[in-house]
């Protein structure tokens, strides 16, 4: 699905290229992953410049934690968004292995 600048797009989770997308019409906005067993490894976030500052980036990090803890896997941030949102965020902490 695409959204339109300043609409909401669907997270899709792209198990296949291993990561959470939200397309819009400036382009993806991801999450990537690497799996190593039962571990997570959060890689990199991105999102196109224009829609910078709109919680895509958080949207797209929930949506990656979210199922790692329905999976039961242990998750590393290896990106500093992904660091600085468990920061934040408490209730992330317990996926830290």
């Amino acid at each position: 699905m695409t959204g339109a600048a300043g609409s909401a797009a669907a997270i899709v989770h792209r198990p296949e290229a291993s990561r959470f997308q939200a397309d819009y019409a400036e382009g993806a906005a991801l999450c990537v992953y690497r799996r190593d067993g039962d571990l997570l490894l959060i890689t990199h976030t991105e999102v196109p410049p224009a829609l910078e500052g709109r919680g895509i980036a958080a949207a797209l990090v929930q949506a990656t934690l979210a199922w790692a803890r329905s999976q039961g896997l242990r998750v590393r941030p290896l990106c500093s968004y992904v660091v600085a949102y468990m920061r934040r965020h408490p209730e992330t902490q317990d996926l830290l292995g």
